[in-house]
């Protein structure tokens, strides 16, 4: 019998207050549960999770455990995006695992269930589960339903992409005021394989939530039953002892690297992985892993914005498991997951509903790679290109640079028409250091340059991060390092010429030795910010390390 960490610290007075909430004596010898709310008035994505948590916290009360729910931070990528061009998104993703230590580490609570919704919470709370190592599961939250003008369906990615060629007077075949009440009909996250639904498959795959968790119609029957089954597994695993370092293994992160590459899902994905890497111990390099990877996994499931598979689609088609199983030979089954089993165990009797929507290795959509990771003169540690399916898009250029410090000067020339084709749009300054910004103002400008009718004809390259909706061209994000700690691209000006080949891996500059003299621009790229939002891009590390706050040797 496991020994139960919440008991060594029930003193008199923690005794007594814990009565006082209506414990009785008994209760205070069960495991003590934390279920981890990021509820919150502010986002749809996270409106429905107060009912969620009711549903853990009685499983938890029916199979012998004490719940506590406590409350995070709930970062939304348009609502909480909105000050600063995104800076406070990214950030907010490390606020919620020190929220959570300072919570459920401080109290000394035997295990928790984290109920996950945006972009930000999975990696957040599996940040979170690495750090603290006790009994975790995660509960997905699931996507939102969207609507239909006519014929015609309407979602998030439609209504993101509309408003920017709104603001180039671009004819649109609905009008935004149609879009609004039609693109969001409940509660969850954006629909499509964007961050979110990329983040939740990477969470299953991980095997930290329970199969067929991932993706998830919100708050339906599926998802209400996942809760229950979720609130009753936490308390066997506490008394099972099975902590998430035992799960976060280099198999794991090999197969959630797989799923992403399998689904051409958000590019996101690899620093949030190797987020979750650093904050488990590990010396997993998530970045090397993608490059071997890349090559030999192909697109089996090509939901939007990669395809125009839906959401629901790839849902009922079978979701996470549906393309493990497709996998085959190229996941690790022999990891262990949340359910006690290994991978393989949890695996057998999986089929796949539609293998249209989710195809077999040797009837793949497209070879791979739909991301891959890129090194050279221009990036000495890294950059991300999203290719999608092969031939959809450039995956080659070579052209002379068109320099950016600035979002919305970018916006303006290619409104007026000063960025010609053949060019290389450059916008910098927007990394973790010099933003901090979630991609606010890149994701933008990379809709504009759609807009503009040349996302065939220019290449765009930035240091900043991307939304998991962008899908235009040949779009090179997330180069390190950025320009603010100093990297070759604060030392590009225009006119130097930039090469690009996302399928040979390489971002370089014709004259590097030219442009690598000259002496970087001091300070340029540093943005003032106050309070939280200054010792996070004092502390942050690189985006290729995961952009943790701090470089974890543990």
């Amino acid at each position: 019998m496991v020994q139960l960490r919440s008991l060594g610290a029930n003193t008199a007075v923690r005794r007594a207050q814990w009565r006082a909430l209506g414990l009785s004596e008994a209760d205070l010898e069960k495991p003590k549960i934390a279920v981890v709310n990021s509820s919150s008035e502010l986002a749809i994505c996270y409106a429905h999770l107060d009912g969620v948590a009711k549903i853990v916290k009685q499983a938890i009360r029916e199979a012998g455990g004490v719940p506590f729910e406590v409350r995070t931070t709930a970062p939304s990528d348009f609502i909480t995006g909105a000050a600063r061009k995104g800076a406070y998104i990214l950030a907010g993703r490390d606020l919620i695992p020190s929220d959570i230590e300072a919570q459920v580490e401080a109290a000394m609570l035997d295990g928790m269930v984290c109920l996950t919704s945006c972009d930000k919470t999975p990696p957040g709370h599996l940040m979170a589960a690495g750090r603290l190592n006790i009994p975790t599961l995660l509960v997905i939250g699931g996507y939102q339903a969207s609507g239909m003008i006519g014929e015609d369906h309407i979602d998030i990615e439609e209504l993101f992409s509309g408003q920017v060629a709104d603001r180039f007077g671009k004819p649109m075949k609905h009008p935004l005021k149609e879009m609004i009440p039609q693109a969001i009909r409940g509660p969850g996250v954006c629909a499509g394989m964007a961050t979110a639904n990329t983040m939740h498959c990477v969470v299953e795959a991980l095997g930290m939530s329970l199969p067929g968790s991932a993706p998830v119609r919100a708050n339906s029957e599926k998802m209400l039953d996942a809760a229950r089954r979720s609130g009753e597994r936490i308390v066997q695993m506490v008394l099972e002892d099975l902590r998430p370092r035992r799960i976060l293994t280099e198999g794991a992160f090999r197969n959630a690297c797989a799923v992403v590459l399998a689904v051409s899902g958000s590019i996101n994905a690899l620093k949030h992985l190797q987020a979750t890497a650093v904050e488990a111990g590990t010396k997993v390099d998530i970045y090397a892993i993608w490059r071997e990877l890349g090559g030999q996994v192909p697109i089996l499931s090509a939901p939007r914005p990669t395809g125009e598979t839906r959401i629901e689609d790839f849902e009922d088609a079978g979701g996470c498991q549906a393309v493990l199983k497709q996998l085959g030979p190229l996941v690790d089954t022999s990891v262990l997951t949340c359910t006690g089993q290994t991978l393989a165990e949890n695996l057998e009797g999986v089929t796949v509903a539609d293998e249209e929507i989710i195809r077999p290795m040797d009837r793949a959509i497209s070879p791979g790679p739909s991301i891959a990771v890129l090194q050279g003169s221009l990036a000495p540690e890294s950059a991300i290109v999203k290719l999608g399916i092969r031939g959809s898009r450039l995956d080659r250029f070579d052209g002379p640079a068109r320099v950016y410090d600035d979002s919305d000067l970018a916006m303006r020339d290619l409104a007026e028409g000063v960025i010609k084709p053949g060019e290389v749009l450059v916008l910098r300054g927007l990394g973790v250091k010099g933003g901090p910004a979630m991609g606010g103002g890149a994701s933008a400008t990379l809709f504009a340059i759609d807009a503009a009718g040349l996302a065939d004809q220019i290449a765009f390259v930035t240091d900043s991060q991307l939304s998991g909706l962008c899908l235009k061209g040949l779009t090179v994000a997330e180069v390190a390092p950025e320009a603010a700690a100093g990297g070759p691209l604060a030392k590009v000006r225009d006119g130097d010429r930039i090469r690009i080949d996302a399928l040979a891996g390489t971002l370089d500059l014709e004259s590097p030795a030219e442009v690598l003299a000259r002496p970087a621009p001091r300070n340029a790229y540093h943005t003032d910010a106050p309070g939280y939002l200054g010792i996070y891009r004092r502390d942050v590390q690189p985006m290729s390390s995961g952009a943790v706050l701090t470089d974890l040797e543990r």
